[in-house]
């Protein structure tokens, strides 16, 4: 077989191909300055840089009359990537960094720069600047106006060698003096393929979130990650942030050489107790190259350790480490205005940054008249790539005992803010709630009070219309002379009518009366039996919904109840129901069955957390109940 070619040479033809031809690509023009608030006696820095620039372009930079240009330079990069056995992506980076003084104070404005070539014109965002007087500090952390970055995770590492990079451009070398540094250096042998993790922060407060994140850094085709051993995180609490599902790379320049970053995991770690805490590295197995022809290889990462410093003196007593971050308390209830015998939800809800997890907001109080089941804890966690934010909420069903006004005291939760360095507490306001008289209740609504009157009495009747009254409008029409009303064959009947229909309903009412008064006994035995059918029917619901079982038992003790004692007992209180069977002349036992299955019943319908395990219990003590009631 004769051999055409080697591959390197088809590479290199390939390279110069896409070199030669145009660049279609869309141009990337913006410029940025390392600080928006300068003094008059400060020199900051403009850089303007155009991504694939067109032949022959043309930059022509912003001269304002409130600021001086001191120095000037330029400086240009290009990259070839080869991935996915696709053509090659040459990208072309020129950087142009100025550095300038303003020369009054004021809010001033840098004025856009403009790019030509080719007969089209580019230009990019004006930047506002704030000058003051004299010298300004610049802030920690002071985000470029423009176009914003993002930080470079490996902008800490030294170059090959020890050696100063010639092609290093100024801005990556002003990003590399802020952050964390770390003593992390390039592998010699494994120079093109290794994984490094990185902090957000090395020194933290025991509680606060220090995130971890890991990447892969590559020079090579990556086919796919195989697995990944995360750290050992002995004395942290830790939660995913970010875990990738497919391989995103994004190009970084780091020392002058193009490598692509790939984020593996990105974790939350939060410290539970104080000191040098070690993290110990992590493991990946990495498959490179094209099918087929892969090639497996294994990578450690860097160890990192973290630096935790307890809480300041002065905080609550008792307070855990999951009390750190940024929190906010409230209360939130279903209803403020509820009738006896029904339940009200209330909802603590503590939502904010740090340890949603582990974090237990404070507990609800009550006052006696209400009686308040173990709460249902639930957790949202909000999207967020770098802090750990979320809402957990603790739901309680609370059930009123008596009517009145009652009122659920405040709530606190106090919490340490390491942002600002100081404790902090988040309170709620008090719950004001009323609750109204059930139906048939000893303090339902009197229908011929006078407030009610009052009320009646004040309701719009007959209420016009916007338009107020229409004019009338009457159309005449004749005909031809009737006969009278009374002549008409349906006038006898319906005048004797009414007449015949109000002595049959008095003879139907008294036949009536004289029957119930007779057997009023057998009708009472009449209910007590249906209820006894409607016990047997929740028997079978027993393997059912528990709301829909206990419903019915309680439905059908009631109605048993109201038919033996022949009055109402659906709106009573317990006390109240207890009154009316001891002056029934019931025993106590049975008077105590009752109490006991009507609570069950209510356990069972609003709190299933909290439902007996035997169900035939509840059914024996019911029927108990109903048994030799007349003996």
């Amino acid at each position: 077989m004769r051999r055409i070619g080697s591959g390197h040479a088809a590479l290199a033809a390939i390279a110069l191909l896409f070199a030669a031809l145009p660049a279609w690509a869309e141009v990337e023009f913006y410029q940025t300055v390392d600080r928006t608030e300068v003094g008059t006696e400060d020199v900051f820095q403009l850089t303007v840089v155009v991504v694939d620039p067109p032949d022959n372009a043309q930059v022509q930079f912003p001269a304002p009359e409130d600021f001086e240009v001191l120095s000037s330079s330029q400086s240009t990069q290009r990259s070839i990537q080869m991935s996915g056995g696709g053509p090659p992506v040459i990208q072309t980076v020129r950087k142009h960094v100025l550095m300038m003084r303003a020369q009054r104070a004021g809010n001033l404005t840098l004025p856009p720069a403009v790019l030509s070539a080719g007969g089209r014109t580019w230009r990019t965002d004006s930047i506002k600047m704030t000058v003051r007087k004299g010298r300004v500090s610049p802030p920690a952390g002071q985000a470029q106006s423009g176009r914003q970055r993002m930080p470079d995770p490996f902008r800490n590492f030294p170059p090959f060698g020890g050696m100063p990079d010639p092609f290093a451009d100024e801005e990556e070398e002003e990003d590399s003096r802020g952050g964390i540094q770390e003593d992390v250096r390039i592998p010699r042998g494994d120079s093109d393929l290794f994984v490094r993790a990185t902090l957000d922060k090395k020194q933290a407060y025991v509680g606060e979130q220090v995130t971890l994140s890991l990447y892969i850094y590559s020079r090579v085709d990556l086919s796919s990650v195989d697995s990944v051993t995360m750290p050992k995180l002995e004395g942290f609490w830790s939660e995913d942030v970010e875990s990738p599902t497919q391989l995103t790379g994004e190009q970084r320049i780091v020392n002058g050489i193009p490598y692509r970053t790939y984020l593996l995991r990105r974790r939350a770690l939060f410290p539970m107790k104080t000191g040098t805490l070690p993290i110990t590295p992590a493991e990946a197995d990495i498959t490179t190259g094209m099918l087929f022809v892969g090639h497996r290889v294994h990578r450690v990462s860097n160890p990192l350790e973290v630096e935790v410093k307890p809480l300041p003196p002065g905080g609550p007593k008792g307070m855990s480490t999951a009390q750190v971050g940024d929190w906010k308390l409230s209360v939130e209830t279903s209803q403020q205005r509820v009738e006896l015998g029904q339940p009200v939800t209330v909802k603590v809800i503590l939502e904010g940054s740090g340890n949603v997890k582990n974090i237990t907001p404070p507990r609800l109080e009550a006052p006696p008249a209400f009686k308040v089941y173990d709460p249902t804890t639930t957790d949202k966690m909000l999207p967020n790539k770098l802090r750990v934010q979320g809402r957990r909420t603790q739901e309680y069903l609370v059930m009123p005992q008596r009517t009145g006004t009652f009122t659920l005291p405040a709530l606190e939760f106090p919490y340490f803010d390491p942002k600002t360095g100081r404790y902090e507490v988040s309170r709620t306001e008090p719950v004001e709630i009323v609750v109204d008289p059930g139906v048939g209740g000893t303090a339902s609504a009197q229908t011929g009070s006078p407030t009610s009157m009052a009320d009646a009495a004040a309701e719009p009747k007959n209420v016009l219309t916007a338009g107020g009254l229409r004019p009338l409008r009457y159309q005449a029409r004749f005909e031809a002379p009737s006969a009278a009303v009374w002549q008409r064959s349906f006038f006898l009947p319906a005048v004797l009518a009414p007449v015949g229909l109000m002595l049959a309903l008095g003879l139907g009412g008294l036949l009536r009366g004289r029957l119930s008064g007779q057997d009023e006994g057998s009708r009472s035995r009449q209910r007590a039996r249906a209820a006894r059918k409607q016990l047997a029917a929740a028997e079978k619901l027993r393997a059912g919904n528990s709301s829909a079982f206990y419903g019915e038992v309680e439905k059908a003790l009631l109605n048993f109840l109201a038919a033996r004692l022949r009055v109402p007992v659906g709106g009573l209180t317990r006390d109240a129901l207890d009154a009316k069977l001891t002056e029934a002349g019931v025993e106590e036992a049975r008077r105590q069955r009752v109490r006991f299955v009507l609570e069950a019943c209510d356990t069972g319908r609003f709190a299933p957390g909290a439902e007996p395990a035997a169900r035939e219990r509840i059914l024996d003590d019911a029927a108990a109940v109903m048994e030799g009631w007349d003996k």
